[in-house]
Formats: structure tokens, C-alpha cells, sequence
């Protein structure tokens, strides 16, 4: 552990991204025998484990009280997904195991299943990204019966698993105790939602569901989501991307606001939100729980956003809002002024692309030297090209009231370039007296070379450590 310049711990062994080679993996092996109370080991993002897992299998009989194995990202061979198979009889103790971003598994996850007991103790299984097969989805259908205690299932990023899903929710039932379940791009279509939701009335305890990214399922909310509202512990739901129709958006607005629960909702990227909308979004003010709504690229018209508005009044908790690309928003922000004013606990807000005017900017400024938005960490204002330099001026006068500001974007489009005004005095001034300000994008504004001087020797002059990404 030293040589690779980590504190050693009896209990822990976090060799994650340590560049090991073959080499290493044999002589930590070799060292096993000696870490008898190790609960966890990480080797996670060090490509050279694949092909020598084997090395270190045998003797994890030294480490029965092993709980925690990550092995993401190290190029598993069909070789060590055997080896790690014939070794659940060893590690009776393990609860948590994550193979994410190991291609190789495709196709030879039964190789591993098939050596799981009954009984067996896992309560986190992640196989995100690992080019799961059908074939794959049914072996894991089939462990569900003997993994009685999984609380986290996270199957992300395999679009062919979409297929057996329908077999996978039928055993959803054996894991009653589940909180999350992650299918975010898993290639579910129509059918696969209604069997999901089938299985969720078996999944009270379940905390975040997440089937982003899955657009063939567009259309089918509107007769699958009978049981999603039985879920009164859901505090993620994320169907960003899926595509959901004027239909679905009927049913949903009738469903999300029953989630009483609901902590983060996700919507984004669903043009239809903004079509049929203002139910939904004048119903999340019986969410007051909520903290993260995202919005972004939802199609919004100034009456579904002023719904939105309206229910924002409602949501006293709310830390993370994302307006991002919905062009009815600019000219129009002081909708939200009175959801802006009580929302004390608001850290993130996203405003990228939303056609803004200097007259938005002046009223967030307005906003903070009231002594609102005090706790604002992270602000994003890019791709608004129509903001004139004398909104930036004015913006950057009042910037310092930001106190607690960590991250600011104020890029332009892809598409354009413009030269930086003289609002960048200001900013530098300003950013004089914001201590936290750690990152600042301003992509595709034109500098002159005096300005590049000022910003180079900005961070000398105040002893700062600014990412300027320009």
C-alpha cells in the first residue's frame, strides 16, 4: 500500500485506478493470509486484473469476512467471471459486488449465477455497461430467488437486456426488500414497462427507480403504471428520455403527485411535457418534499412554466432546479420570482440555453442583494447568445452577493463566437470576493490578448486556484 502511496487499513484495500500489473495482482494475492479481518477490496479501473483473477480467488478463503468487491472496469475475462463464480462458497459474507464496465461478461454471466447459494447474502449487485445479452437477463432472473436481501440492482447501459426483462420482473418478487433498481438505457419497450410495473407492487421498500433512456417505452405509461403509484418510499424517479407521449403525460400527471415521498424527479428531454404539462406541474406542489426537479428540454410554453412557477411556491425544500433549453423561460424568469425568494435551500440552478435577456440577469442579481438564493452553489447561464454586454456588466457588478458560488457557465453556443466587453473587469473584480468559485466557463468568447494576460495572472495575483475553461 505504501509503495503505491496509500494509507494501509486492515479493513480496507483500495487499490482503485493503481495501474497494477499481473505482478501486483499475484503478490497482493500472496498477502491475503495476513489481512484476515478484510472487509473490502477494490481494484477497480486497473485493466491488467483481467486475465489473472484466479491468482487472487484461491486465497480469498483468508478473507471470509470479505463484504465489499469492486472489480469495475478491469477487462474481465470469461476466465475470471468462472474463477469469481467457484469463490461465492468462500466469501459467504459478501453483500456487495460491482462488475460494471466489463465487456467481456456479455454472454457468460450464467458462468457466475449458477455458483450463487441460497441464502446468499448480496445486497448490492452492479453490472452497468457490461454488453449483457438476453441470455444474460435470464440467468439473473433466475438468481433473484436466491438473493433474498438485494437492496440495490443496477442494470444500466445494456440495451440488449430490454428482451428478458419481462422475465426478470416476474422473480422482481423474491427481492421484496429492494430500494433501488436501475434500468437507466436497458432497451425496454412497451411490453417490458407493464411487466415492470407488475412487479412493483411486490417492491414497497423501493427508494429510486430510474428507466431513463429507454424510448421504445413511449406510449406505454398510460396502461402500465397502475402499480407505481403503491409506491410510498419512492424518492428518485427519473424517466428522462423515454419518449413519453400527450397520453402517458395524462396518466403521470395523475400518478407523480401521489408519490408523497418524491425527493428528485426528472422529466428531461420528453418534448410532450411541455405539450399537456400544466396538470403535472401545478401538481408537484403536493410533492413538498421535492429537491431536484429537472425540466430541461421539455418543450415549455409560458403557461406550463408559469404552472410551474405557481407549485415552485410549494416546494420549501427544493435545492436543484434545471430549466436548461426551454426557450419560453427568457424574458419571462420573474415568473418564478416568488418560488426564487423562498427557495432558501436552492444550491443548483441550471438556466443553459433559455434564451435569456439582460432583464433575467438583473433580477437574479436583484434576487441576491435582497439576501435570497444564499445558499446558490452552482449557476449555469450558457448557450444564452442574446444577453447584451451591458446585462453582462450589470450581472457581473452584482456577482459578488454570490457567497457561496463554486461553479458558474457563462459559454456561448457551439455555433458562435463573440468578443468578451468590458463586463470582464467586473468579473475579475467580483470574483476577488467569492472564496468558493472553484470552475468558470466561458467557451467561444474571444479574448484579447490583454485580457488572456489579466486572466493568467489572475489566479498568481490572488493566490486562487480558478479553472478558467475558455
Amino acid at each position: 500500500m505504501q509503495k503505491l502511496g496509500k494509507k494501509p487499513n486492515s479493513k480496507n484495500l483500495d487499490l482503485n485506478n493503481c495501474a497494477l500489473s499481473a505482478a501486483d495482482v499475484t503478490e497482493l494475492a500472496s498477502l491475503l493470509p495476513f489481512l484476515p479481518e478484510l472487509e473490502e477490496i477494490s481494484l477497480s479501473w486497473n485493466g491488467c486484473v483481467g486475465g489473472t483473477l484466479k491468482a487472487l480467488t484461491v486465497h480469498l478463503h483468508h478473507v471470509n469476512l470479505l463484504k465489499v468487491l469492486r472489480l469495475n472496469s478491469c477487462r474481465l475475462t470469461a476466465e475470471d467471471v468462472t474463477s469469481l463464480g467457484e469463490s461465492f462458497e468462500i466469501v459467504s459474507q459478501l453483500e456487495e459486488l460491482d462488475l460494471s464496465w466489463n465487456s467481456n461478461i456479455g454472454g457468460k454471466l450464467s458462468l457466475l449465477t449458477k455458483k450463487l447459494q441460497k441464502g446468499c447474502k448480496l445486497k448490492l449487485l452492479k453490472i452497468t455497461d457490461c454488453n449483457l445479452t438476453a441470455k444474460d437477463g435470464e440467468s439473473l432472473a433466475e438468481i433473484l430467488n436466491v438473493i433474498p436481501n438485494l437492496e440495490v440492482l443496477d442494470l444500466s447501459i445494456n440495451k440488449h437486456i430490454g428482451c428478458s426483462m419481462k422475465v426478470i420482473a416476474q422473480d422482481l418478487k423474491n427481492v421484496p426488500g429492494l430500494k433501488e433498481l436501475n434500468l437507466h438505457m436497458c432497451g425496454l419497450k412497451q411490453d417490458s414497462l407493464q411487466g415492470l410495473d407488475t412487479a412493483l407492487q411486490h417492491l414497497a421498500e423501493l427508494r429510486k427507480l430510474d428507466i431513463s433512456c429507454n424510448k421504445e417505452i413511449g406510449g406505454g405509461f398510460k396502461d402500465s403504471t397502475a402499480h407505481l403509484a403503491c409506491l410510498k418510499n419512492l424518492e428518485v424517479l427519473d424517466i428522462h428520455q423515454c419518449c413519453v407521449t400527450e397520453e402517458d403525460m395524462t396518466v403521470l400527471s395523475q400518478v407523480i403527485p401521489l408519490l408523497s415521498s418524491l425527493q428528485e424527479l426528472n422529466l428531461s428531454s420528453n418534448k410532450n411535457v411541455g405539450v399537456s404539462s400544466e396538470p403535472l406541474l401545478g401538481r408537484l406542489r403536493f410533492l413538498p418534499k421535492l429537491k431536484s426537479v429537472a425540466i430541461s428540454n421539455c418543450g415549455l410554453g409560458k403557461e406550463s412554466f408559469s404552472s410551474l412557477a405557481e407549485a415552485a411556491l410549494h416546494l420549501p425544500e427544493l435545492e436543484i432546479l434545471d430549466l436548461s433549453w426551454n426557450k419560453c423561460v427568457g424574458g419571462n424568469l420573474k415568473l418564478l420570482l416568488g418560488a426564487l425568494k423562498l427557495a432558501t435551500e436552492i444550491q443548483v440552478l441550471r438556466l443553459s440555453s433559455c434564451n435569456l435577456v439582460a432583464e433575467d440577469l438583473a433580477l437574479l442579481t436583484l434576487l441576491t442583494q435582497n439576501g435570497h438564493l444564499p445558499r446558490l452553489r452552482k449557476l449555469d447561464l450558457s448557450y444564452n447568445n442574446n444577453i447584451s454586454d451591458e446585462g453582462w456588466v450589470v450581472f457581473c457588478q452584482g456577482l459578488a452577493v454570490f457567497k457561496e458560488l463554486s461553479e458558474l457557465d457563462v459559454s456561448l453556443r457551439p455555433s458562435s463566437c463573440r468578443d468578451c466587453g468590458i463586463w470582464l473587469s467586473e468579473l475579475l473584480a467580483a470574483l476577488t470576493k467569492l472564496p468558493a468559485l472553484a470552475e468558470l466557463g466561458m467557451k467561444r468568447w474571444v479574448l484579447s490578448e490583454s485580457q488572456r494576460k489579466q486572466l493568467e495572472s489572475f489566479n498568481q495575483d490572488n493566490k486562487r486556484n480558478i479553472r478558467f475553461d475558455c
